[in-house]
This record gives C-alpha cells, structure tokens and sequence, in this order.
C-alpha cells in the first residue's frame, strides 16, 4: 500500500498527477481551495481505478493553517489506511501572476511569496517525520526558470526558489533514502492563469511555434511523467530538475 499527498491534486496538473498516481496503485490525498465538488469528483474518479482518496481543504495562501492542515493530513492517513507514513509528497499548489516587475504590487509578491516558497518548505519541514524512508518527495517549478517570457517574473523568481530547496533537501534526507527532485511543466492546457493556454487559440498557437514538439502541453504529459519519476526504475534520481515541455525555445 503506497499514499500520497498532492497539493492542489483536485483539478488541473495536480488532478492528472494523482489519477496517473492511483493507475500506480497509490491511495491518495488530494487537495482544494474553494470548489469542494470538483475535488470530490476527482475522488470518484481515482476510487475508479480501485485506491481509495480524500479530499481535504487547504489554502496554500495561508501558511498560518499549515499546523491544522498536517494535523488533518495525519488524522485521513490513521483513518484510511491505518499508517502515519506518506510515501510521496507532491508539493503542487500554485497561482500565477501577469506582470512586469516594474508593476508588481508588494501584495502580489507577498502572496505568491507565502503560496510558492513558504508553504511548500513549511509543509515539507511539519511533514519530513511522516515521509517514509525510501519515498519521494517532487515540487513543481515552471519551465520559465530557464526561459523567459514578457510578464512572468515574479512568478519565475518563486519557481527557481523551489529548485535551489529541492537541492538543499535532497542532500539533507539523502541518509534516508528519500529522493528529491523538480518537475518544471512549460505552457500546458488547463484552467491555470484564467485558461490562458487552453482558451486563447493565439497564445496556444505562439506556444505549439516555440516547442519542438509542435504543440501546447496537456495535463497527461506532465501527470504520466510524474508517475514515471517517483517509481523504483527512477531511484537514482535525485535532485535534479527535470524539464516537460516537450522542447519549448531549445
């Protein structure tokens, strides 16, 4: 029996790396922000391949909750599965933000700060305990730490924070056996940022013209990748940062 936690699994890439994670037999823990329905539907939809999940609300934007939230986390795993042991966290949850430096309010920067940098080293720091020796942990960066786009600065300055953690923690849990690594996305179709990608035909197109794969990301790109990545024929993985873009400004 394996359990893992996606933040922000309910709807999205998360919703896609958790249902790619119960086809790998993992129970899992999903995460919400508002629309309890939609994460219950992702429930139902990962209780289809036969592993059981829980939804659990959370608001990433908030790190004075994260005590009550491992406190909840902890409570689903005891009641479900009768363990304390997480084999992998999925640190998922995320915004964007559309501006140029020039014109980022502190406010912005202040909640994209607590969302992309303070929650998920906190939530990691409250869960290390509960992460079973040999699991993994993955934290999502954005393929915009290695190019640059017009207006995504403040976002891209969060996500390269989240890859120098993901270093640091893989030599601190390495005499555990836990691996740590990044997954960095490029431009993918979903809701993220309004539905920029997925909606807008336009800036879908201008996204297919710079990938060598010639077209937007899907959810599943990213989803089966991740499945792939926390397996045991990935072990030797560690620290790394792995970028699925499917070729984007090479």
């Amino acid at each position: 029996m394996k359990v893992a936690l996606v933040t922000g699994g309910s709807r999205g890439l998360g919703k896609s790396m958790a249902v790619h994670l119960a086809q790998k037999n993992y129970n899992l823990i999903v995460t919400y922000k508002q629309s309890e329905a939609q994460a219950l539907e992702t429930v139902k939809e990962i209780e289809g391949f036969g592993q059981q999940a829980v939804a659990l609300q959370f608001d990433a934007s908030a790190p004075a909750t994260l005590d009550q939230f491992v406190s909840d986390v902890r409570a689903a795993m005891q009641l479900n599965w009768q363990t304390d042991q997480l084999d992998l966290l999925v640190n998922n949850a995320g915004i964007g933000a559309y501006s140029p430096i020039a014109d980022t309010t502190e406010t912005t920067f202040d909640e994209m700060v607590n969302i992309h940098i303070k929650t998920p080293f906190f939530l990691t720091q409250k869960l290390l305990s509960s992460v079973k020796d040999g699991g993994n942990i993955v934290n999502i960066s954005s393929g915009l730490t290695r190019f640059t786009l017009p207006n995504f600065g403040a976002y891209a300055i969060m996500k390269g924070a989240v890859e120098v953690m993901t270093r640091y923690l893989a030599v601190e849990l390495g005499h555990r056996q836990i691996t740590v690594n990044t997954i960095a996305p490029g431009a993918i179709e979903t809701d993220f940022g309004g539905g920029l990608v997925r909606d807008n035909q336009e800036v879908n197109d201008l996204t297919a013209s710079r990938t060598a794969l010639g077209r937007a990301g899907l959810p599943d790109d990213i989803g089966a990748a991740l499945a792939v990545l926390v397996s045991d024929d990935c072990k030797w993985l560690n620290g790394q940062r792995v970028e699925l873009s499917g070729g984007t400004l090479l």
